[in-house]
């Protein structure tokens, strides 16, 4: 297993989360990851899910998971799905994790590499959501 993140924040870098920190085995950005093809068999999807245009906004969840830009929001989270299919192998499994905060998941469906197989919404309030998607041998993209 190896956890990725573009950030590495020592302990006590959120005031209301003192012991909360940021320690990834590798510090990349997921948008040029650093694999050859095919080099996993499970990837897991996790971008952040806040949208503001700068890091003063967004509120603690933008300061403990990371934001993107208003502008190139799309633009970030399709580079990161082609980045991801790219390092997933054949018969390779893609999780793809979102929270509704700022953005719908129908805004997102354009910018999948493959349909889904299936999802969950959970949550109090349904706005996490879970998608499955399968790269095949027949795989067109």
């Amino acid at each position: 297993m190896l956890f990725l993140d573009k950030r590495r924040k020592p302990k006590g870098f959120m005031k209301t989360r003192p012991s909360f920190e940021v320690e990834p085995d590798m510090v990349a950005d997921f948008c040029h990851l650093p694999f050859d093809d095919s080099s996993f068999k499970m990837v897991v999807f996790d971008p952040p899910h806040t949208i503001r245009p700068n890091p003063e906004t967004g509120g603690v969840i933008a300061e403990r998971y990371g934001r993107l830009g208003t502008k190139d929001w799309a633009q970030t989270l399709e580079l990161g799905f082609k980045e991801c299919w790219r390092v997933l192998g054949p018969d390779g499994v893609l999780i793809f994790k979102w929270a509704e905060s700022d953005k719908k998941l129908k805004d997102l469906i354009p910018l999948f590499p493959a349909e889904p197989l299936f999802g969950s919404r959970v949550g109090a309030q349904g706005k996490t959501i879970w998608l499955c998607f399968f790269k095949s041998l027949l795989s067109d993209k």
